[in-house]
């Protein structure tokens, strides 16, 4: 995968098939250790302790549909690319927490990606959910949540077009300086 974007929302669609019904993705950039921390938490089915410690294992999958689960051994060799690490911290019938680090300033650093149209991708299909994104950077931060927008439009579904192109434009105005 190109950027974090698309590992975020190969991860996130995991949550989606594993029934969660909040997901929340966080990415916090710290210049001073040299670190970019992407969490994804659900609150889905969760894994047994001994499947969480092999999911990174790409043979390691309770899909029936292949054989092979890729997402997250694509995302734990990025983070090994960049001398970090992914963690895997899940409890079953309570949710699975994904935690990646990457060394910063690593020539195979993985730029972040679009985030406002992974956003969007996942809200249109599964506009049920409550997604939530936070993005810290040196002292700033930016937040959005699927619920929020809920309230500012109530009478209109959060998959139309017009609330998607809001959310799009939104989080792209207010993350403009994140990358």
């Amino acid at each position: 995968m190109e950027d974090l974007s698309l590992h975020i929302l190969d991860i996130a669609e995991n949550s989606v098939n594993a029934g969660a019904k909040n997901i929340e993705i966080t990415i916090k950039t710290d210049n001073e250790n040299d670190l970019l921390i992407l969490e994804i938490i659900d609150d889905g089915q969760g894994m047994e302790k001994e499947f969480a410690t092999k999911v990174t294992d790409p043979f390691q999958t309770k899909r029936t549909t292949r054989k092979v689960g890729l997402g997250l051994a694509f995302l734990d060799e990025a983070t090994k690319q960049t001398e970090g690490k992914l963690t895997v911290d899940s409890s079953k019938g309570i949710g699975t927490k994904i935690r990646a680090t990457f060394k910063l300033s690593h020539s195979d650093m993985k730029p972040i990606g679009d985030i406002a149209e992974t956003l969007v991708c996942l809200i249109a299909g599964n506009p049920d959910i409550n997604f939530s994104y936070n993005h810290f950077l040196s002292g700033s931060k930016f937040i959005f949540d699927t619920k929020s927008i809920r309230q500012l439009y109530p009478d209109l579904p959060i998959n139309s077009f017009e609330v998607l192109g809001f959310i799009r434009k939104y989080i792209k105005e207010n993350t403009k300086n994140f990358k």
